[in-house]
């Protein structure tokens, strides 16, 4: 089985420093659905790992992240496309959990819920540095994309081995030559 598992805020999504607060303010960035159908059509599982701290802040509830992921999936379904499996961190900064990004417990959760030791090789798609430490915690491969907060985050020093792609799309482009 092939598994990817990408940041949602910046990589599939329009981020904002404001906080993505509900599925009217949800929009996909260019080309990332159609890639993720592409990475389904050729086997790919997807899982998605995500903080979201606005619910501790208070900036939206349970509710409204729910509908901003169906919306997610409803709007990959019209594409031939979906997402296997998402986790968020719900708790602020300053909560101490091992579920925030960069900790890595999300990826924890991931490489229990496919039943794995690790995700030793499994591509992490993220803007920032924390989704790639959190992923490289676990053995995952670090591809950085320029959309969201990703031009800032070239300035910073990156975990070994991370490539960088314009976008989702460019990532899943790679992906699939890489295995054909």
């Amino acid at each position: 089985m092939k598994l990817i598992v990408l940041d949602r805020d910046g990589v599939i999504n329009v981020d904002s420093d404001d906080y993505v607060r509900s599925a009217e303010q949800w929009q996909p960035l260019p080309g990332s659905l159609a890639a993720i159908a592409r990475l389904n059509r050729a086997g790919w599982q997807v899982a998605v790992a995500t903080n979201q701290s606005g619910l501790a802040r208070g900036y939206f509830t349970e509710d409204d992240l729910a509908a901003m992921h169906e919306k997610l999936q409803r709007l990959l379904a019209e594409e031939g496309g979906r997402v296997d499996l998402i986790l968020y961190c719900p708790h602020g900064p300053e909560a101490g959990c091992n579920c925030r990004k960069p900790l890595p417990g999300l990826f924890r959760a991931i490489a229990t819920q496919y039943g794995r030791p690790d995700l030793a090789g499994v591509p992490v798609v993220g803007d920032s540095l924390r989704d790639l430490e959190a992923g490289v915690a676990l053995g995952c491969t670090p591809y950085l994309v320029r959309t969201g907060k990703g031009e800032r985050t070239l300035a910073k020093p990156l975990p070994a081995g991370t490539q960088v792609f314009a976008d989702l799309a460019a990532v899943a482009d790679h992906l699939l030559e890489e295995t054909r």
